[in-house]
């Protein structure tokens, strides 16, 4: 089981590094930060760039977290409170399947980094080489529980954003 679970800790944090760097670098077949800037703003999260920038470091460094299995639940919280807040601002509306643009995958990655919060982050981790190693119930509804308040309070901002933008008629600075 503890080499199942560093798989699975390796593999979805090693892609979560990969999609933080399309967004950061344009890397992997992505569209980089200014690409990236302008969606966000568009998903009404303003200043787009700042947001853009703040998701790319989040999946970055919570991959890279995950990936060597070093502070595990607080890599799986950042990864909750980005795929959070994409579930909430792109793919709730289309359902869950991916296939209509839905947020199966998403809901995987954090169903995975909740896992991984339970059990621990298995072989060959960091956290279990220096004994920094936390999980349980307790440690996984915890990771759950920052995570989604991250990206709650996130699409909490974006909301009062829009609604001062209705209130006075001006769009937000661009990012």
């Amino acid at each position: 089981m503890r080499f199942g679970l560093a798989v699975l800790r390796i593999v979805v944090g090693v892609l979560m590094m990969g999609h933080g760097l399309q967004k950061l670098k344009g890397w992997f077949g992505g569209h980089g930060l200014e690409a990236t800037g302008q969606t966000f703003g568009s998903l009404s999260l303003h200043p787009g760039k700042a947001h853009a920038t703040a998701s790319g470091i989040s999946e970055t460094l919570g991959g890279a977290l995950l990936a060597t299995g070093f502070l595990t639940p607080l890599g799986a919280a950042m990864i909750t409170g980005g795929m959070t807040v994409a579930i909430e601002r792109v793919h709730l509306k289309n359902g869950p399947w991916v296939a209509d643009g839905g947020y199966e995958y998403n809901l995987v990655l954090i169903a995975s980094a909740f896992a991984l919060s339970a059990a621990g982050p298995g072989a060959l981790s960091l956290d279990d080489a220096l004994g920094t190693g936390r999980r349980g119930a307790g440690v996984a509804l915890a990771e759950l529980a920052a995570g989604a308040a991250g990206g709650a309070a996130v699409i909490a901002r974006a909301r009062r954003a829009s609604a001062g933008e209705a209130l006075d008629g001006q769009a937000p600075p661009a990012a």
